[in-house]
Formats: structure tokens, sequence, C-alpha cells
């Protein structure tokens, strides 16, 4: 026993039995100084969006299919989280997005995203019309099937199966990736992280749009909407392993070739 407090997120709680102290995600972040996330990326990125305010640690048990963002295996989790709790660990910090969403110049509704956040057309993917700004200045009009503003943490989910470039975590950067753009011409681009991304919709678009903020939060967009996404004042302290490589990482879950000689 090593004497730690240990407080169980309410819904997980109920899997476990009497005598767990179960509170929600927001005590967790108020109370504690490490979040154990058992589960997939997934599972982190919920987490994530929610402790990120806090100043806390988070570490990943990998329950998932990739888990780049899980660094712990399930099967041998014990002595390399030992370790960590022992103060044998590396911390990294991920930066957030924001992504709101104004109407006449009336903000409608906003969140916050770790990997990306996405414009695209409802439950039925189709063509969309929309322009897209970097810091005012208009960079291009686009029609295409939507537009993926992702984080360095999320250009290894969604941005990399729409053709985007890996960016390493400790970029303080964007990438913007069209979905199906309708032209050959149009390719992913790479802006400053303090850039602010603006991208107008055109009025003529059907009604069936939104904003899905790693496909978790979706935030409801019409003809005419203004979407602006900006990295957020809140970061992810990630806590690792000692000895983690994200490179490592890379090879494992991409199945990339390993040293020749």
């Amino acid at each position: 026993m090593q004497g730690f407090e240990v407080l169980v997120e309410e819904r997980v709680a109920t899997e476990l039995g009497p005598n767990i102290e179960a509170v929600d995600l927001l005590e967790i972040g108020a109370r504690c100084d490490l979040a154990i996330v058992v589960g997939g990326d997934g599972n982190m990125l919920g987490a994530a969006r929610v402790l990120a305010r806090f100043d806390l640690g988070v570490i990943g048990v990998n329950r998932g299919n990739l888990g780049f963002l899980t660094d712990l295996p399930p099967d041998a989790f014990e002595e390399a989280l030992a370790k960590v709790l022992d103060g044998e660990f590396d911390t990294e910090h991920r930066f957030l997005l924001e992504a709101e969403v104004y109407r006449h110049g009336m903000l409608k509704a906003s969140n916050t995203a770790v990997n990306e956040a996405v414009l695209h057309p409802g439950k039925i993917a189709h063509m969309i019309e929309f322009e897209v700004y970097i810091d005012d200045q208009f960079m291009y009009s686009q029609r295409a099937d939507g537009m993926i503003v992702s984080t360095p943490t999320g250009s290894t989910a969604y941005a990399l199966s729409a053709g985007g470039a890996i960016l390493t975590p400790n970029l303080q950067a964007l990438i913007l990736v069209p979905m199906f753009p309708h032209t050959l011409s149009c390719r992913p681009i790479v802006v400053d992280a303090c850039s602010t991304i603006k991208m107008v919709v055109s009025p003529e678009n059907g009604e069936n749009l939104e904003v899905s903020c790693d496909g978790h939060v979706h935030l409801a967009v019409l003809p005419g909407d203004e979407i602006i996404v900006r990295r957020s004042s809140e970061r992810l302290r990630l806590i690792h392993p000692k000895g983690h490589n994200y490179f490592h990482v890379l090879r494992t879950k991409l199945g990339w070739g390993s040293k020749l000689f």
C-alpha cells in the first residue's frame, strides 16, 4: 500500500462495488494529482476535454485499438504505473483547440477539442461550400465534403486518414486538411498555432451542417454561419513512463519498418 487517496469516476464506480468514493470528472480534476484513464483514445479524449482545465497529470491504460494517447499496456501496466506513482515519469503538454460558431455576429455554441474540429455535413455526406481565412486574411474558397482543423495530437487521427501530415507533438502548429476537395490542386496546409482559423459557410448550403469536436461533441451550423477555431488556453498534461519515445509509438501503432542495420 502506498497510501494514496483514490477517487473513482461515478459511472466506473458502479461496476466496482461498494466502499468506493465515487465522484464526477470535475471533482477528480479539482481534488486529484493524477488521473488514470482506462480505455482507448476516445475515452482519453473525453476525459481530457474536461480535465485539461485543471493542473493534474493524465495517464492512460490502453484498452482500445491504437492507443496513441494511452501508453500503458492492459496486461502489464502494474509495474510501469508503480514507477509513475513513485515519481519516475516524463511530462508532456498538449494544447487544445477551441471551436466557436457565430450567427449574425452572436456566439451560438462552442466547445474544446484535443484532436480536431471538423466542419462537415450532417448525417449524409455531400459537398459544401465555404471560405477559409487565416488571421482575417482570405486563403481560399472550398467546395469539399468538409474541413479538418487538427492539433499535432490529432494529426495521427482523422487528419491522417484524410491525407494530412503527421506533426510531432512538440510543434506549435495546426494542420488544415480539406476532405475530398473538388479540385486536384488543394493540399493540406500547416499554419502557426497562434493563428485564428475562420470558416465562413456559404448561404447557399443546405441547413444540415455541424462542427464536430473530437467526433464527440457536435455544434449545429446554419448557412452563413462563421466558425472560429483557435488554440485554447487549456493544456493537457500527459504523463508518460520514463523512456517514452514518440517515434517508437509511431512505428508500433502504424506498422512502420524496423531498423535494417
